[in-house]
């Protein structure tokens, strides 16, 4: 058998060890051949469908982006895999040198089990793309409110790219891996698995530190959404100190509370407590690490697949201008035919509407005024409540979200305003300012005075200076006017710009939303994937050492079921308690970002929440029962 030949039986013969290795690596080919096939399809080159140049293009950065965070991730991934393999294969080391394997031997081995395994990975990863290759573009079009769909193409730019770019990385893998080999003796080799672990200790100050770090994170994030003080510096401290706190809260704090456990006698020594909390301890320390990336990772997935699903939500749209239809009009011959038009448009569609309409006077004190009359009839078609105002009276109202959430904060103590228009002045006393928005873009400063007092400044403006109207329509089924929205944009828009409609804005927020979703949606899976790799790894890594120990112990009495018992709670704890800070991280900033718009998030953030603890929990127990089979079968 020749040095090849040995190194390919090695990997056979380590497939239960290698087996995440080698799924992880093609699930991430998979993943990059995937923004490859969409960087690379006709239908997304140029003008997408229904969108423009710009959205395009920054859809494909977005995909090489994307690209090259996979592959740098990817590669400090592989890199880590492989020095924990290093490590749990001392002892092979140290036989095969006294068998007289030289160090380059020992070199060319690794490189050839590695390259073995990249060359199987990129196989399978290539393979896996192309066969759901036509499911994937059907989602993504359906993402991107493409119609029409992406059509299903040979992708061999995508294939020759992913194969070239997997190639490299595992070539450079290879050569990394024999740097990470350091010179010890025979001896250290072989009983490498028999030197004792040192009791765990941890701080105090430590794991008091973790706390303030992480609430003080908290504060700051909340402090941003909340109190809507837009720092970055501010967001990013906040999340850099949540991190860190992170860090010393599985290093730290998670020893600490063990080992205080572990003082209390009538707990510790509690039916099997004494072996379940002595190992928790050490299983704590060894994989403090370990739990601390697989929490931050899985924060960053759910949070940035969640803020992009509630990017994509139509009430982002609705939130700044709740109409289906503007109309804008100067023209008062063309006026009354284009609003019939676009009644009887809506009307043959059987949707059923509201109309309302605003004639603004910009006055030369920089304040914007609005008949009571024109507002009553767009709140009413909202459905809030209409306003009774005295001659001299007025209300303020929010035109912007940004005004809105700074006068829910802040409030608006405005008691009087001035308000002049050629040789025309008077005061108005504010009676309130209102918490939600009916009159979109107008102006910063938009009052509502009475009709009385509209009339009598609006006789004061010179005949030639020219004044508009705003014609809203309200339509409960605005997502389904797409049809009416492009036909009345034909037919209304051949002079000009005067009609807008929020489904045609929506569609066109979603695509690039769609876009920001299907990278970080992509990326977030590539990294929770990873992160169940590490946590698989921990658990192989220690399946020797758990072999020994609880077969010594099942001589002195304990039973199957007390040893399903104490490796369940140990395995619950590797699973789940990095997934559960990582759910509680996300959930503040759930949290707030609910506070930064009007629409729920809640149904966002929930699914997401279910389906990675979904599959969160199918791994667990895929795992749990092959590895307790496993070591049934060596105890008994």
């Amino acid at each position: 058998m020749n040095l090849r030949q040995f190194a390919i039986h090695n990997v056979l013969r380590n497939r239960r060890t290698y087996m995440a290795y080698f799924l992880s690596s093609a699930f991430s080919v998979m993943i990059f051949f995937t923004y490859s096939l969409l960087l690379f399809h006709p239908d997304l080159q140029g003008e997408l469908k229904s969108t423009s140049d710009t959205i395009s293009a920054l859809g494909s950065m977005g995909m090489r982006v994307a690209q090259v965070i996979i592959f740098i991730f990817s590669f400090f991934f592989l890199l880590y895999s492989v020095s924990a393999f290093l490590k749990l294969r001392k002892k092979e080391f140290g036989i095969l040198t006294i068998l007289g394997m030289a160090r380059n031997q020992f070199h060319r081995l690794l490189f050839i089990e590695n390259m073995v395994i990249g060359f199987a990975s990129i196989i399978a990863g290539i393979t896996v793309g192309i066969i759901f290759s036509k499911f994937i573009l059907a989602i993504c079009a359906n993402i991107l409110a493409i119609d029409q769909g992406l059509k299903f193409y040979v992708p061999m730019k995508a294939i020759w790219m992913t194969a070239g770019a997997f190639l490299l990385l595992f070539l450079l893998i290879s050569l990394f891996t024999s740097r990470l080999i350091k010179n010890s003796t025979v001896i250290e080799l072989v009983k490498s698995e028999e030197k004792p672990k040192p009791e765990p200790k941890a701080s105090l100050w430590l794991s008091l530190l973790a706390v303030i770090l992480i609430a003080t994170g908290y504060g700051m994030v909340l402090c941003f959404a909340i109190l809507q003080m837009f720092s970055i510096t501010l967001l990013f401290s906040g999340v850099g100190l949540t991190i860190l706190g992170t860090y010393f809260l599985f290093t730290q704090l998670s020893v600490y509370a063990f080992r205080s456990l572990k003082n209390r006698d009538y707990i510790f020594f509690k039916r099997t407590n004494i072996l379940t909390i002595s190992e928790l301890m050490y299983r704590m320390k060894d994989n403090a690490v370990m739990f601390f990336l697989v929490a931050i990772i899985s924060a960053a997935a759910f949070t940035g697949i969640g803020t992009c699903l509630a990017l994509g939500n139509p009430g982002l749209s609705e939130m700044t201008n709740p109409y289906a239809f503007s109309y804008s009009s100067t023209d008062k011959q063309k006026e009354k035919q284009t609003i019939e038009h676009i009644q009887q448009e809506l009307t043959k569609a059987k949707f059923s509407y509201k109309m309302g309409s605003y004639t603004p006077i910009y006055t030369t004190t920089g304040v914007t005024l609005i008949k009571q009359s024109d507002y009553n009839s767009l709140a009413k078609a909202l459905g809030y409540k209409t306003e009774d105002l005295s001659k001299n009276q007025a209300i303020l109202t929010p035109t912007t979200v940004s005004q809105k959430n700074s006068w829910r904060l802040e409030g608006e103590n405005t008691k009087e305003l001035e308000v002049q228009l050629e040789d025309f002045s008077t005061k108005i006393q504010i009676k309130k300012a209102t918490s939600y928005i009916v009159l979109p873009d107008v102006g910063n400063n938009t009052v509502v005075i009475s009709d009385q007092l509209f009339e009598k400044i609006a006789s004061k403006e010179k005949e030639e200076e020219s004044s508009y109207t705003e014609f809203q329509f309200v339509v409960n089924d605005w997502q389904k006017t797409k049809d009416v929205a492009h036909q009345l944009m034909k037919d209304i828009n051949k002079d000009g710009y005067y009609l807008n409609a929020l489904i045609l804005n929506w569609t066109a927020s979603k695509q690039q939303n769609g876009l920001l979703l299907i990278l970080s949606g992509l990326v977030g899976i590539v990294f929770f994937t990873f992160a169940a790799s590490f946590i698989y790894f921990r658990l192989y890594a220690d399946l020797d050492r758990d072999e020994q120990q609880y077969r010594m112990i099942s001589k002195v009495g304990l039973s199957k079921r007390e040893l399903n018992q104490i490796l369940s709670r140990q395995l619950i704890l590797l699973f789940f308690l990095p997934m559960v800070m990582a759910v509680i991280h996300s959930s503040v900033a759930f949290f707030a970002l609910q506070r930064l718009v009007d629409f729920s998030v809640i149904k966002s953030s929930l699914y997401i929440f279910a389906c990675f603890l979904a599959v969160q929990l199918v791994y667990f127990l895929i795992a749990r029962w092959r590895y307790l089979n496993h070591l049934y079968k060596k105890i008994v």
